[in-house]
């Protein structure tokens, strides 16, 4: 059969190919590539623990200031369970590594609310619900399933038979209480009768909104605010007052997550370095973090050997042959792994120099996994592995790689530029509108296109909700 592929004729497609098998190390560099700095550096520790024939560099080192290494039994040697640190007579702990570059981050949005759920009284059975639900909410801290769907999922996922009910239960009296305020509510109203309720300052301001939100919601909505004072007997004083109170009112509560915990953070540590030298940009990788393992010698030595005919020495052999082949496996598979982080970050520097020099978002360039591909020559979902919980330190922040991929457009003199420049000027237009008469996507189409923008009033739109910008009904004010 020729290498290339053939139609089989038979009118369907059909496609008869010739698959590659990957090679333990492809399969080992595929999986390091997924790995973020810290959880490769905790990779390589418990790889040195499992494979004996790998060297720790410390326990290299007290080699070579006198510490004398045992003699291994045959027993030992084929026991594939060994550690490393049963290797060695003086099986002293590890010294301190260089201080890691580490970065405070916000805490995670699930993981807070969680951690709040752990101080609640509730026993196993709720308590294993409510996590449950928690992770069931989207990332602006919504529920959006139905409760009956979620108990079927809660059957199925755990094994826990519940019903709509329980659940509600649950939702209402634990999930609800947690912060941020409205988290777990179905409905944009419940967020923020939520937020209302939870207030202890209750001015009449405060009490208003909450009436207009529970009993006259469409009307508000829709700016109907004459029905809504003739209703509930309020003047237009009153419902200014109000509508304040509910202008403030958070629409995501999973997003405000950065602001409420600012000391409950965690720890990372960028994957790579961007540095500025005299308008040079050079892209590092902080390999201090990373042990430079590798092959025991005395191990290579007694392959070299011929192993004796008994077949406990040919079995012993056979083993080490197995760790050997393993470790040089491993150490060429994070060998790859550093030259495509490389390849790929220096595509990403050289494709977004000019917004590297300075920081500024306007300047990023469309730029798709596609292209980093092309100029790499590497798989696209090689590409998305790099790129994937990985991060930065520039000389203005650290950011995940993600950041700097986004789509493009045209503008009407031929010049492609990032949607992200486009959604900052579409912003910078809401923020800066008179709010008694908010531009409209039609009007904002037309701003732009002023501009030299030529986009559709349904792009504007997806841009707009992207944004969480509301429609210009929603953002008159009286």
């Amino acid at each position: 059969m020729a290498n290339e592929n053939k139609k089989t004729g038979l009118g369907l497609g059909t496609t008869i190919t010739q698959t590659q098998k990957l090679t333990p190390i492809q399969i080992q560099t595929i999986k390091l590539l997924e790995l973020p700095l810290i959880d490769l550096e905790q990779r390589i520790q418990k790889e040195i623990e499992e494979n004996p024939v790998l060297e720790d560099p410390v326990e290299t080192e007290n080699e070579e200031t006198g510490q004398e290494r045992k003699k291994l039994s045959l027993e030992e040697v084929k026991d594939e369970n060994t550690p490393a640190y049963k290797l060695y007579v003086n099986n002293r702990g590890r010294e301190e590594k260089p201080q890691y570059n580490t970065f405070a981050v916000k805490e995670s949005f699930y993981q807070s609310l969680l951690d709040q759920l752990g101080y609640r009284k509730m026993g196993e059975r709720r308590s294993k619900l409510a996590a449950f639900i928690v992770c069931s909410l989207d990332s602006t801290g919504y529920l959006t399933r139905p409760l009956e769907s979620l108990a079927n999922d809660i059957y199925l996922r755990i094994g826990i038979e519940t019903d709509a009910q329980e659940l509600e239960d649950i939702l209402v009296n634990e999930i609800q209480h947690l912060d941020p305020v409205g988290v777990g509510a179905r409905s944009v109203q419940e967020c923020l009768v939520l937020q209302l309720k939870a207030k202890e300052n209750r001015t009449e301001a405060v009490e208003n909104a909450q009436k207009i939100l529970q009993t006259q919601y469409e009307e508000f909505t829709k700016k109907h605010f004459e029905k809504i004072m003739s209703k509930l007997g309020i003047t237009e004083d009153q419902v200014k007052e109000a509508y304040e109170v509910i202008r403030r009112l958070n629409l995501h509560p999973g997003g405000q997550v950065d602001d409420s915990y600012t000391d409950q953070t965690q720890q990372i540590t960028p994957d790579f370095i961007l540095e500025n030298e005299n308008g040079k940009l050079v892209v590092s990788l902080p390999k201090f973090h990373i042990p430079q393992i590798k092959v025991s010698r005395d191990y290579e030595k007694y392959m070299e050997k011929k192993p004796d005919s008994s077949k406990e020495e040919k079995e012993a052999s056979s083993f080490v042959k197995t760790k050997l082949d393993s470790a040089k496996w491993f150490i060429e598979a994070i060998r790859r792994r550093q030259d495509t982080m490389q390849r790929t970050m220096d595509a990403i520097v050289k494709f977004q120099t000019e917004y590297f020099l300075d920081g500024d978002d306007t300047k990023l360039k469309p730029m798709v996994l596609k292209n980093i591909a092309e100029v790499t020559g590497l798989d696209i979902s090689t590409i998305s592995r790099v790129v994937n919980s990985k991060y930065v330190q520039t000389p203005f922040g650290i950011y995940p790689l993600k950041h700097f991929f986004s789509e493009g457009m045209v503008t009407d003199s031929g010049e492609e530029v990032s949607t992200r420049e486009i959604k900052k000027i579409l912003k910078d237009s809401v923020d800066n509108e008179d709010k008694s008469k908010p531009l409209t996507d039609e009007e904002l189409v037309d701003l732009l296109t002023s501009k030299g923008y030529v986009i559709s009033r349904r792009t504007i739109a997806k841009y707009r909700s992207q944004l969480n910008i509301p429609i210009a009904r929603m953002r008159r004010e009286i």
